[in-house]
């Protein structure tokens, strides 16, 4: 069994991997809002909603995480969730594969506190909600 590090984690929005800018960021699951709730889904448990949750650096310039939030909110992209870093998914360190929305982040989208270490970074917080459960992958690169 391979345990997950916290140094590992490989993040790729579109074509593009954010890793360097992400401090943190998880994929979570829990009940969904539904006003509509199928048989199969009562039976299930009920509906569920998956989201990507994440940290990043405060960036401005277009590359950035920052600016996918604010020039492409509404739209949908694909998402690679790599938790082992690794170049090849396997059965034993797969990647999380799917499509989210982006959004704007609810609370503090740019700003923050005064510090005092040059080397610290203003951040934001984000939830891209998954447009279905994310696949486990297997096999392909990252």
């Amino acid at each position: 069994m391979t345990a997950l590090g916290t140094r590992l984690l490989k993040i790729k929005i579109g074509d593009t991997e954010f890793t360097a800018q992400v401090s943190k960021c998880v994929i979570t699951s829990g009940p969904a809002d539904a006003d509509f709730v199928t048989f199969a889904d009562a039976a299930a448990g009920g509906k569920r909603e998956y989201a990507l949750e994440f940290e990043a650096v405060q960036d401005t310039d277009t590359t950035a995480l920052w600016d996918k939030c604010w020039s492409a909110a509404g739209t949908s992209v694909a998402v690679v969730f790599n938790p082992y870093g690794v170049g090849t998914a396997t059965a034993t360190n797969p990647f999380f594969t799917g499509n989210v929305t982006i959004t704007e982040p609810d609370g503090d989208l740019i700003g923050g506190e005064a510090n005092k270490s040059t080397l610290a970074r203003m951040t934001f917080s984000c939830k891209w909600v998954f447009d279905a459960k994310p696949v486990k992958v297997t096999t392909g690169a990252f």
